[in-house]
């Protein structure tokens, strides 16, 4: 986007309809004003010396409701290039001592299956090349799919909030949209492995990137507890977790090995185990107790308090799993497919998905 050789000195967001305005001179404000249950949409133009830009096109569509106050926030477009911020790994690799590994199995339950009671409002996807889709009450505040990426996206988080998320790809670029701010990235580094996963820290003031080896990167204020990266693992990391008090974190191989740093507790895992298809994700219990690992066929392993809801393990699917998120309260789960399907457990209630878009980019995370 050209500036005109002067530098962005505020930006201005416009609703449709209602005409409500907000200022602001980063790359976020909030509308106040808005009307419970009535679609808007938002435009933002971008002032200078040399004066005010045409308006952008409008943002997707977003519905105010109760019992949510009546704002809502939009996310300006960026037009520079952001910076990227030194790590603060730490290079002293820590390993969890072996334990013996103890798995409960019990029958699958029914696929779809969407509980009810539940007080999560939605879900965020996110596809390779940033494309964001939302469902329930998540709001839409942005995504990537316009822009050219250098490398594609991986995993996503959501701010502790609600009202922000992360996307990585895979060099450890990050894209914040709404509340979820930039606290630096990997992208201008060169990596000896490729970015898996990302964690946020308890205040959303920080998060951790993992690679396949296990390389810990942490910014802002994520504390580095220990990495894989200098060791010689059996298959690589596919994804990470940290604990409630932001104090430590797990990371989970394909063959469903659990390395623990921290005060993130060792619970069992699957490395010892023959799976039948490689593990692809794991998400926690919400006081850190427990842990879930989801195979790329549905297979759920649960450990510690975790409890088990059902899979997909023993069902047909369409396309391989991709993600699992564990719901607010621990009772329940959801699986995301490649093609954007949602398989929903326990008290996870079912608010849609996008497995029958035929979508150009596989989705790889749920949030």
């Amino acid at each position: 986007v050209s500036n005109g050789g002067s530098p962005i000195t505020g930006y201005t967001v416009t609703s449709s309809p209602g005409v409500l305005t907000c200022s602001t001179s980063t790359t976020s404000c909030v509308v106040t004003g808005l009307t419970n249950g009535t679609a808007y949409t938002f435009t933002v133009t971008a002032t200078n010396t040399v004066g005010t830009s045409s308006a952008s096109a409008p943002s997707n569509s977003v519905t105010p409701t109760a019992p949510v106050a009546t704002t809502t926030t939009t996310t300006v477009p960026p037009t520079t290039t952001t910076t990227t911020v030194p790590p603060t790994s730490g290079t002293t690799p820590t390993t969890q001592p072996p334990t013996t590994t103890t798995t409960t199995t019990k029958p699958p339950t029914r696929v779809g299956t969407t509980g009810g009671g539940h007080r999560f409002k939605g879900y965020w996807l996110t596809t390779s090349n940033g494309g964001i889709f939302t469902f329930g009450g998540a709001p839409a505040l942005g995504s990537a799919s316009t822009l050219s990426l250098n490398h594609p996206i991986v995993s996503m988080t959501s701010a502790p909030d609600k009202l922000g998320y992360w996307i990585v790809a895979s060099d450890g670029g990050i894209f914040s949209y709404g509340d979820a701010g930039f606290f630096g990235s990997t992208g201008g580094l060169q990596l000896n492995k490729p970015i898996v996963g990302m964690a946020s820290t308890p205040d959303g003031q920080g998060y951790w990137l993992v690679a396949s080896d296990g390389g810990i990167f942490a910014f802002g204020d994520a504390a580095f507890f220990g990495s894989t990266g200098a060791l010689s693992l059996n298959k690589p990391i596919v994804g990470m977790a940290s604990t409630p008090d932001g104090q430590g974190y797990w990371l989970v191989a394909s063959d469903g090995g659990i390395f623990a740093f921290g005060d993130a507790a060792f619970f069992g895992s699957t490395g010892a185990l023959s799976l039948n298809k490689p593990i692809v994700g794991m998400t926690t219990t919400p006081d850190g107790q427990g842990y879930w690992m989801a195979a790329s066929d549905g297979g759920i392993f649960a450990f510690g308090n975790s409890g088990f809801f059902g899979s997909t393990g023993g069902h047909h699917i369409n396309a391989p799993i991709t993600g699992v998120q564990g719901s607010p309260t621990g009772e329940g789960y959801w699986l995301v497919s490649q093609d954007g399907g949602i398989f929903a457990f326990g008290d996870a209630h079912y608010y849609g998905s996008a497995g029958d878009l035929h979508l150009p980019n596989s989705t790889v995370a749920i949030s």
